[in-house]
């Protein structure tokens, strides 16, 4: 444990697509250099929902601490401001101990809002949302065709059957009479006091989607029809906001008896592969990012990775 008492507190984030193995190097970049892990995963803040996330299990943590994991109801909706404020508290935290704090995940928008701060948004108008879903009932699509006219860049980040957040983005815009990308863009607060380190993973499109395949097959196949059932019988509605995520509707389906599980699995790798692809388009945009080739569970990788972190650390401790 070293402690930065003045100046900067050393930051290390690792980020990358779905698949790449981000918990992986986490947990070993913790593990050798004394940090404790911040999840940045919007599903893996969901208790109950550890298959479809591959959240890492208790019994692998290896003793590394991690924070907001399993912190929220299936039915709890979040937002980026409040995942912003609960992982800053926990930053915090982290270095109050003497420890480094490793922001991992590969939820955009999140990482965004911790490192860079989001500006005040319009309040929800619940009449005009009402109008325009009113619309999107009845012209499937609608909306996002008009997201991507006034707000090109915003529109590109979100999935076009994310009806919530395309909502939001159409009601910032019409509220503020600009693009939610220029409203968010003025009026932040960056993370104050920290030095970043970012580490990105960037395995051969190919690779990885093929891990992307194996992973999805093996979701279903270790009970993820059997996951999203229990939390039904637990008492999570089927409306629940977390049941709309890539794997967890298309089980829900299976649970329903609207898909059989072989085609839902591959519904699911399909749809995983282009959310890796637009998160690969996200994080491309990211300032600042050390990339590396591969796996985050290659041990290679995972060295050249540490090698990195070490030499960050090392001149931020001696200039603190």
């Amino acid at each position: 444990m070293r402690n930065s008492t003045q100046g900067e507190l050393p930051l290390l984030v690792i980020l990358g697509p779905t698949c790449s193995g981000k918990s992986s190097l986490a947990l070993e970049v913790a593990r050798r250099l004394g940090g404790e892990i911040i999840n940045c995963d919007s599903l893996q803040l969901y208790r109950g929902m550890d298959i479809g996330t591959a959240k890492t299990p208790l019994t692998e943590r290896a003793g590394v601490p991690h924070h907001l994991y399993d912190v929220l109801e299936p039915w709890e909706v979040y937002s980026a401001g409040a995942y912003a404020r609960a992982a800053r508290v926990a930053l915090s935290k982290v270095s109050g101990r003497g420890r480094v704090p490793v922001v991992a995940g590969g939820t955009g928008f999140y990482l965004k809002a911790l490192l860079e701060g989001l500006a005040e948004a319009p309040v929800r108008d619940e009449a005009l949302r009402a109008r325009l879903l009113s619309r999107e009932n009845r012209r499937p699509g609608s909306l996002h065709r008009i997201l991507r006219r006034l707000d090109p860049r915003t529109a590109a980040s979100i999935h076009p059957n994310d009806v919530q957040k395309t909502v939001r983005a159409l009601e910032i815009c019409l509220e503020s009479r600009r693009p939610a990308s220029e409203v968010f863009a003025t009026g932040r607060k960056p993370l104050e006091g920290y030095r970043t380190l970012k580490l990105g993973l960037r395995p051969a499109r190919k690779a990885l989607v093929d891990r992307i395949h194996v992973r999805t097959l093996r979701m279903f196949e270790q009970g993820l029809i059997e996951e999203v059932a229990g939390l039904l019988a637990r008492g999570v509605p089927a409306t629940a906001k977390a049941f709309e995520s890539i794997g967890y509707k298309e089980a829900l389906a299976c649970v329903q008896g609207r898909l059989q599980p072989k085609e839902a699995a591959e519904m699911a790798a399909v749809a995983t592969r282009q959310y890796a692809k637009r998160q690969m388009t996200w994080f491309r945009r990211e300032p600042a990012v050390v990339w590396f080739e591969g796996f985050g569970d290659d041990p290679r990788v995972a060295a050249r990775a540490i090698d990195h972190a070490e030499a960050f650390l090392s001149k931020v401790y001696s200039q603190s």
